[in-house]
């Protein structure tokens, strides 16, 4: 259940760390690099009232093996600082893409 949010949650010191924590922590598949797979995956998932992040899904996905690595990353996320909504926590759904690209 998700209600309109007053604060929304927030992971680390904000979106430059999460963006930081997704790049140093995604692996581009050898078999994607081989394949010259590359695009965005978008991640949808919910960021609970207890910060843990839940019901990770592939929304747009490009390829298996891509698709595979942003699911594992985004489950690994470390804690977030929950939304609040009246300054009670709430449940909050997130999209957020991992971008893989070939650098030649």
């Amino acid at each position: 259940e998700t209600f309109a949010i007053q604060e929304e949650p927030i992971f680390g010191e904000g979106e430059a760390s999460l963006i930081k924590y997704i790049t140093e922590n995604t692996n581009y598949p050898v078999d994607a690099i081989e394949q010259n797979i590359e695009g965005t995956v978008y991640i949808r998932f919910v960021v609970t009232k207890t910060g843990e992040v839940d019901n990770v899904r592939v929304l747009k996905g490009i390829d298996p093996l891509l698709n595979d690595e942003a699911l594992r990353v985004v489950r690994e996320l470390p804690k977030w600082t929950p939304g609040k909504n009246n300054g009670n926590p709430v449940n909050v759904w997130f999209i957020i893409p991992v971008k893989f690209k070939l650098q030649y």
